[in-house]
């Protein structure tokens, strides 16, 4: 398809203690840079759809490094905005076996957290796109930053775009208001597509799947097929609604899998067995862009979009960074049931 897909949000600066060493102890940290909506524009890229991220950058050198980060994996910059003092940073502890991963933010004020509606032309970033995603993250950060992501979700709808949200909870970056379901439930009634992990539904709308437990990797996909449609008659809109579904049974050993409903069915991914994982931070963005370029490209047939998500992120779990460095065609050797892991010669 020549259309583009435009992703929206915050890309922060990554900074993770080599191997698995602790925060409180490390001498070091290795940077790069990482955030949702960016991660999904890497994986479109990387499977050759026109990728277009937008956001507000600090004109330093940070910034400018962010940029060139950016166009070395081919995603499109045009739009993106430089301004604000700073940019927002994360530290990553990386988990293993029982001890879980740790995830610490420094983004108040940054860049991207004061940007104000009407500094995004949106009519021309959408000007040749007939895709928008963007995450719950986004709204999260700040009152501006919401203010700015209904500014491109209602003009995204109004020309027409399909519009995918997937629903990342952060409890830590919901501090302006005490009502985040509410500000959620306006912004994804407009979208055409949601997508969540197995505990997003319930810490944003208050529906929980019966009898599954999460923490001793118990998840009976048919459970969330109650969740999905409850979303959907709360939020009539949506055409599509996937769950992801992470079994964690350590920090390096998960199980995969994820479900899709539609209107006229209820589709259940293969299950994957992970272990190790490398490094898990990103696992729902790839599935995102994986059911993305899956709808966009398949011809409707929503079997293979799932399957081809769901092997997309279990992908990224074997890829060090935010970003998930897989091919099209790697993806879909997975989904042939070769995960024998045999050297490629």
């Amino acid at each position: 398809m020549s259309e583009k897909v435009v992703t929206f949000g915050e890309i922060m600066l990554r900074l993770c203690p080599p191997g698995f060493e602790r925060l409180r102890r490390t001498r070091s940290l290795e940077a790069t840079y990482g955030g949702g909506e960016a991660n999904v524009a890497a994986s479109l890229a990387s499977f050759g759809v026109q990728a277009e991220f937008v956001t507000r950058l600090p004109d330093n050198d940070l910034g400018m490094g962010c940029l060139a980060f950016l166009h070395q994996h081919g995603i499109l910059t045009d739009h993106i905005i430089m301004g604000g003092d700073r940019m927002g940073i994360y530290f990553l502890e990386t988990g293993v076996a029982q001890r879980p991963s740790k995830v610490l933010y420094d983004r108040a004020e940054s860049s991207f957290a004061t940007l104000q509606p009407g500094m995004i032309d949106w009519r021309a970033v959408f000007s040749d796109a007939d895709w928008c995603h963007w995450t719950g993250i986004t709204p999260a950060v700040s009152e501006s930053a919401a203010r700015v992501c209904k500014e491109a979700v209602m003009t995204a709808k109004e020309m027409g775009l399909t519009i995918s949200c997937d629903l990342n909870y952060r409890a830590k970056l919901w501090k302006w208001t005490s009502a985040p379901g509410k500000v959620m439930e306006e912004l994804v009634g407009m979208c055409d597509v949601a997508v969540g992990n197995e505990e997003d539904a319930d810490k944003v709308f208050g529906i929980k799947a019966s009898q599954s437990d999460v923490r001793s990797g118990k998840l009976d996909p048919e459970r969330y097929r109650a969740v999905c449609e409850e979303i959907a008659q709360r939020l009539p809109n949506l055409k599509h609604i996937a769950i992801t579904l992470r079994g964690s049974l350590s920090a390096s050993h998960n199980t995969w899998s994820a479900v899709l409903w539609h209107h006229d069915g209820f589709l259940v991914a293969p299950v994957y067995d992970i272990s190790p994982i490398v490094d898990r931070v990103g696992g729902g963005d790839a599935f995102s862009a994986g059911l993305i370029y899956g709808m966009r490209e398949s011809g409707g047939n929503l079997e293979r979009a799932l399957r081809f998500a769901s092997a997309a992120s279990c992908l990224k779990h074997t890829i060090p960074g935010d970003f998930n460095a897989v091919s099209m065609a790697e993806v879909e050797q997975l989904m042939t049931g070769d995960a024998s892991g045999r050297i490629s010669r």
